[in-house]
C-alpha cells in the first residue's frame, strides 16, 4: 500500500471542500489526520444532501466524498478548556490545516506564531479565498465568488451567453489539491531547515494559475481573452467541437501530422488535396470552408463511430459524455476512481472518490473510513494524557 506519509499527524481545523479535500489526499497516502469539529454540528458539509437517512446520522455526501480516513475529536474552540486541548495536540503534530479568515486563528491564540512556540517544526497550512494580505485578504468567498472575480466566467460559454460558471466547484479542488501539495513541500523544508513553515493558499491564486497562459499573454501583449464556445484554445480550424449523426464530437487535430491522419482516418483524402487547406496559414485563412467540409463527414455517422475511427488513428477525439456515462464507462473501473463503502442509515452502496494516480501500477486499496461525528475524542484524548474522570468533567461542560 502506498503510504509516503505514514507516521505523519494532521491537525484538521477546516471545513467545508478545499480545506477537508487537501487532507484527504494527506489520509489517502498514509497520514494520521484527526479532524476536530464542534460538538453537536460538526462540518457543515455532515448535513443536507439528497439522502435524509445520511444527514440525520451527520454522514451527508457531501461529507463522504472527502473525509474518508479522518478520526473526528469534537472540540469547542470557543472556551478556554477547548483551546488548551487543541493547542496540547498541537504539541504533537506535523501539520496543522485551517481555513479561518485571515486574523481568526490569531485571535484563537492558534495562529502560527503561537504554534511554532508550541511545536518548532509545525507545517502550518492556512487556506484563504484571497490568502493572509492583499487588499481583499478579509473577504469571504466560496467557489462561485472566486470564479466570477478570476475572469474564467468570461471565458466559458458562448459569445453572447454572458457569465457562465463552471458546473463543478473546481476551484475549491485545486485548492486542495494545491494546499496538499504545498504541504508535502513543506514538511520537506522542514526536514530541511529545522524550523516552523507557514504556507499560505488561497482560492485566488489557485483559480488564476489555472489559467496560466491566458495571463501570460495578457500581461504580455494586453490581449483579453473571451467566450469561445467549445472551439479549441489552439485555434485550429480542425479542432474543437463538431456535430455528429447523434452528438457532438470534440476533436483535437492540431499540427500537420495529425490534420494529415484524421483527414485519412476519416476518408477525405480529398481534404489534404486541396490547396485551400494545404498548409496551416491557408487551414486558418479558410478556416469556415474547412469547417463546413468536415462536419458535412462527420454528420453522417454517430460520435461514437467517429471516436473510435479516430484512436485507431491517434487523434484526439472523444464524443462529448454525461458524468452518468463516463463513470459506466471500463476506463473508470480500471483507474479504481473510486471505491464502494457502506454507511449507517442507507442501505445502499455509497462511492467515494479515491486517489487521481497509480503508484507501481496501483491505486490506493485503503479501506480508509468516514467516522461519525465525535467518535474517536475519547481515545484520541486519552492518548493525549486525558484521564477519563478529565474526559468527563469536559463533556459535562460540553467542552468536547
Amino acid at each position: 500500500m502506498f503510504q509516503p506519509l505514514k507516521g505523519i499527524r494532521v491537525i484538521d481545523l477546516s471545513q467545508v471542500l478545499a480545506g477537508p479535500y487537501a487532507t484527504y489526499q494527506l489520509a489517502l497516502m498514509g497520514a494520521e489526520v484527526i479532524k476536530i469539529e464542534k460538538p453537536g454540528e460538526g462540518d457543515w458539509t455532515r448535513t443536507g444532501g439528497p439522502l435524509p437517512g445520511l444527514a440525520e446520522q451527520r454522514m451527508a455526501l457531501g461529507f463522504l466524498g472527502h473525509n474518508a480516513g479522518k478520526r473526528s475529536v469534537t472540540l469547542d474552540l470557543k472556551t478556554p478548556e477547548g483551546l488548551a486541548v487543541a493547542r496540547q495536540l498541537m504539541a504533537d503534530a506535523d501539520v496543522f490545516v485551517e481555513n479561518f479568515k485571515p486574523g481568526v486563528a490569531e485571535r484563537l491564540g492558534l495562529g502560527f506564531e503561537a504554534l511554532r512556540g508550541i511545536n518548532p517544526k509545525l507545517v502550518y497550512c492556512s487556506i484563504s479565498a484571497f490568502g493572509q494580505d492583499g487588499p481583499f485578504s478579509n473577504r469571504p468567498a466560496y467557489d462561485h465568488v472566486i470564479q466570477g472575480m478570476c475572469g474564467i466566467m468570461l471565458t466559458t460559454g458562448k459569445p453572447g451567453d454572458g457569465p457562465v460558471k463552471v458546473g463543478a466547484p473546481y476551484i475549491d479542488y485545486a485548492t486542495g489539491m494545491n494546499a496538499a501539495m504545498a504541504i508535502m513541500a513543506a514538511l520537506r523544508e522542514v526536514d530541511r531547515i529545522k524550523t516552523a513553515v507557514h504556507v499560505d493558499v488561497a482560492m485566488l491564486d489557485t483559480a488564476m494559475t489555472l489559467m496560466a497562459s491566458l495571463m501570460t499573454t495578457h500581461l504580455t501583449t494586453g490581449w483579453k481573452p473571451v467566450q469561445n464556445g467549445n472551439e479549441a484554445w489552439s485555434a485550429s480550424p480542425s479542432s474543437g467541437a463538431f456535430e455528429t449523426a447523434d452528438g457532438i464530437l470534440m476533436l483535437a487535430a492540431n499540427h500537420d501530422a495529425q490534420f494529415r491522419d484524421m483527414c485519412m482516418a476519416i476518408g477525405r483524402e480529398d481534404i489534404l488535396q486541396d490547396p485551400r487547406w494545404e498548409t496551416v496559414a491557408e487551414r486558418h485563412a479558410n478556416w469556415k470552408s474547412l469547417r463546413e467540409s468536415l462536419e458535412e463527414t462527420f454528420l453522417t455517422e454517430p460520435a461514437m463511430h467517429w471516436e473510435d475511427v479516430l484512436a485507431v488513428a491517434a487523434v484526439p477525439a472523444g464524443r462529448i459524455r454525461g458524468l452518468d456515462e463516463m463513470l459506466a464507462e471500463p476506463q473508470i473501473a480500471a483507474r479504481g476512481l473510486t471505491r464502494e463503502i457502506h454507511v449507517d442509515g442507507h442501505e445502499g452502496t455509497i462511492h467515494i472518490p479515491t486517489m487521481s494516480f497509480k503508484v507501481n501500477g496501483a491505486n490506493s486499496t485503503s479501506e480508509l473510513m468516514p467516522q461519525q461525528l465525535g467518535a474517536d475524542t475519547d481515545a484520541v484524548l486519552r492518548a493525549a494524557g486525558y484521564s477519563q474522570d478529565t474526559l468527563d468533567a469536559l463533556r459535562s461542560a460540553k467542552v468536547i
